[in-house]
């Protein structure tokens, strides 16, 4: 494995965590500050800066223990709007 290739899974970035089911906003402190938004379709993502992949994989730890069903990851460009994945049928 090269150096760049190990030094991109060590940068932070922005992600988006999408559990099946709603939270209470009070689970932001929980996983670390970031973001809880219920969305009308059941779900809840879980969405801001992560230190690195290490960090990434602690708040998937986290989102496992409460017990709800793991929807997707997301990697987001912190550049990019955000757009609801929801279809609005």
């Amino acid at each position: 494995m090269s150096d760049a290739s190990t030094d991109r899974h060590d940068e932070a970035g922005r992600y988006e965590i999408r559990l099946q089911g709603h939270l209470a906003a009070r689970w932001s402190a929980w996983f670390d500050g970031l973001t809880v938004t219920n969305k009308p379709d059941g779900t809840t993502v879980i969405s801001g800066p992560v230190a690195d992949q290490a960090a990434l994989h602690g708040l998937l730890q986290k989102a496992r223990d409460v017990g709800l069903p793991l929807l997707s990851v997301t990697s987001v460009n912190p550049d990019q709007p955000e757009v609801s994945t929801v279809d609005p049928r």
